[in-house]
């Protein structure tokens, strides 16, 4: 099962050249972007880790990319994913949002049913990922981030 979240999620993988024209393309929207990332890609699990600072400042994509490529280079069996943001209407609101790494195996996600009274019937989506520990989710594991580089 192939997780399908942002922008492109139905194409196939994107290249760094395509990787880097997206990038290119919102920044000359204005948009500063993040990189986050994740080995738990339930749909409302918001909160990814974050990998670096959001680059406020950058205005070139290659600089970008390169910290596209140490994120996934660090993190290889995680999800990777790129956000731009839109300030102009007066808040922080995500533009564009892709995915830029994925792990080798996705095992997908279970949807359970749960029956209450008065026939009311309620859902769960259960990722199968998360029945190991975080860090061992994905075959070889997350390594927690300390390169030295002054990311936490």
């Amino acid at each position: 099962m192939r997780i399908t979240q942002g922008t492109f999620s139905f194409l196939p993988e994107l290249t760094d050249d395509e990787i880097r024209a997206q990038i290119d393309y919102a920044l000359g929207h204005g948009w500063p972007l993040s990189i986050e990332y994740t080995d738990d890609p339930h749909p409302r699990n918001t909160y990814w880790d974050m990998w670096g600072m959001p680059m406020f400042d950058l205005v070139d994509p290659a600089a970008v990319l390169a910290e596209v490529v140490a994120c996934r280079e660090e993190n290889p069996q995680t999800y990777v994913r790129v956000n731009a943001y839109d300030a102009s209407l007066g808040r922080q609101t995500v533009a564009l949002s892709f995915l830029v790494n994925r792990p080798s195996s996705e095992p997908g996600f279970r949807l359970d049913r749960q029956e209450g009274s008065d026939r009311q019937v309620g859902y769960t989506i259960h990722p199968y990922a998360t029945e190991a520990p975080a860090g061992s989710r994905y075959g070889t594991g997350a390594s927690p981030r300390d390169n030295g580089h002054g990311r936490t």
